[in-house]
């Protein structure tokens, strides 16, 4: 089916509140795995097709999937809405897309729409981006010093890149001296860099691989911190790794993770663990966080925590473990580096972020509700939120529904019944033609079609991801459809 296809089953279903299953399961080409996506948005909180009669300013903050997907739920599912959207980017990145567009499958212009497809005109559009939250007095104040005052906010401002928190790195190095990462883009002028410089590394690397007489070290970070898309990092390594293969070259490969593992849950860990050796050469580096890079030399340095044991205590009938780290420095030819991530600087600094523990900056919203947990009409959506998990699109997509439909029991002074399961989706390209859909929740793994074992790479998915999300992104879930 094509994008013509889609845009008259819009003008079809344009009074309602979502596509009908059938109708989309017709443009989705009859497909079992889009079946099994669109059973899995079965919910009260999505199929009421009755508008709200409610009153109240509702201000939006933020452009990308989460704020445009709250939009046109809320805009569709309020009477008369009064609806302000504070949004800087003209233009709108699939961001999903860019992995591929790093392993060469496609381009910028692929990614990209203007944000005013998605924006009705009764809603007043402020382009710039938020400075400060004053959320004890229902305002905030833009970058440019307009202050806004709403009744209800609903705060989708999405993350921050740190690269500065890496001692030598900054962004202009990205693309120069071996150096690539798939996350550099720019929201609000709507370029896609991070793909297209990533897509010439794999190149460069190729050609390296071809032509030295030795093999080159090649290292891939994952950070510390919660990251958007959890599974980018390996993404970049296998794919890498075998466009490589295809040619029959191969490299040293070195994963190394801030994290202890390969993945949360151990059936996809098991799983990742084979997909490694199936490639020459790849050794995990677990517990070690980037924490500087001499560009020069090539060489990455890396804070690794381990832990041994300590005294025996005779109270407690066990030894102590002690915490120790130590600096190992890495040699590299090519290295591609996943940020440091925080929410939006405004949340961040803001009484709106968790005020301390392991989520401290992140967006304060019960985990289940996704309603402020100290200021009741604030809620979020998105990967700003400081919930234990979702900083997908998929989570976005299963956001929109939950917080829609909560927010409006708030303005009706209604108990707020929907929940958010955590439910999060990482499609872990592991070879091209194959992908391990690792499906999950707050209580483990939570795939769309059971009868596919989630730990399997498949081509089915691989198809899926490939060919057909990309059209139901623009023109179903952006449009909150489904």
């Amino acid at each position: 089916m094509d994008n013509q296809d889609l845009k008259k089953l819009l003008q079809k279903s344009s009074s309602a509140e979502m596509l009908s299953r059938r109708d989309a399961l017709k443009l989705m080409g009859i497909s079992p795995i889009a079946a099994g996506v669109l059973a899995s948005t079965s919910s009260s909180a999505i199929t009421s097709a009755e508008a709200a009669d409610v009153s109240g300013k509702i201000v939006i903050v933020g452009g990308g999937a989460g704020a445009i997907m709250a939009l046109a739920r809320l805009h569709r599912g309020i009477s008369k809405p009064d609806i302000t959207i504070i949004a800087p980017n003209e233009l709108h990145i699939y961001q999903p897309g860019q992995v591929f567009q790093a392993a060469g499958l496609y381009t910028h212009d692929d990614l990209i729409k203007h944000n005013s497809e998605f924006i009705p005109d009764d809603v007043n559009w402020i382009k710039d981006a938020v400075e400060s939250f004053d959320p004890d007095n229902n305002t905030l104040t833009t970058r440019s010093g307009e202050k806004v005052d709403y009744d209800y906010l609903v705060v989708a401002a999405g993350i921050d890149y740190r690269y500065e928190w890496i001692r030598g790195l900054k962004e202009e190095d990205i693309g120069t001296r071996g150096i690539s990462s798939v996350y550099l883009n720019n929201f609000e002028k709507g370029t896609t860099d991070g793909g297209s410089i990533t897509w010439d590394w794999f190149n460069a690397l190729k050609q390296a691989a071809a032509t030295e007489n030795r093999k080159q070290r090649v290292i891939y970070t994952q950070p510390g911190t919660a990251i958007k898309c959890g599974g980018a990092p390996q993404k970049i390594l296998y794919l890498s790794a075998d466009h490589l293969k295809k040619e029959g070259l191969s490299a040293d490969y070195v994963f190394a993770t801030a994290g202890g593992k390969l993945f949360s849950l151990k059936p996809i860990a098991d799983s990742l663990q084979e997909v490694q050796k199936g490639y020459d050469h790849i050794t995990n580096k677990f517990k070690h966080k980037l924490i500087a890079i001499d560009k020069y030399a090539k060489i990455a340095t890396f804070e690794h925590t381990y832990e041994i044991q300590g005294e025996y205590d005779e109270d407690l009938e066990e030894y102590d473990t002690i915490t120790k780290r130590e600096l190992v420095e890495m040699k590299y030819d090519f290295i591609h580096i996943v940020p440091p991530m925080t929410a939006a600087k405004a949340v961040h600094t803001s009484k709106l972020g968790w005020q301390k523990g392991t989520g401290r900056g992140w967006l304060e919203v019960d985990k289940e509700t996704l309603q402020h947990r100290r200021y009741k009409n604030v809620f979020g959506i998105g990967d700003v939120c400081g919930i234990p998990m979702g900083k997908t699109g998929g989570s976005a997509r299963h956001h929109a529904p939950i917080m829609v439909a909560n927010l409006l029991s708030e303005m009706q002074n209604k108990t707020l019944k929907e929940k958010f399961d955590g439910y999060t989706v990482c499609p872990l390209k592991v070879e091209y033609g194959k992908i391990i859909m690792a499906e999950f929740n707050y209580d483990g793994l939570a795939p769309s079609i059971p009868f596919l074992a989630p730990e399997n790479p498949s081509r089915l998915w691989w198809f899926f991801d490939l060919h057909m999300l990309k059209s139901m992104y623009w023109y179903l879930m952006m449009r909150g459809l489904m």
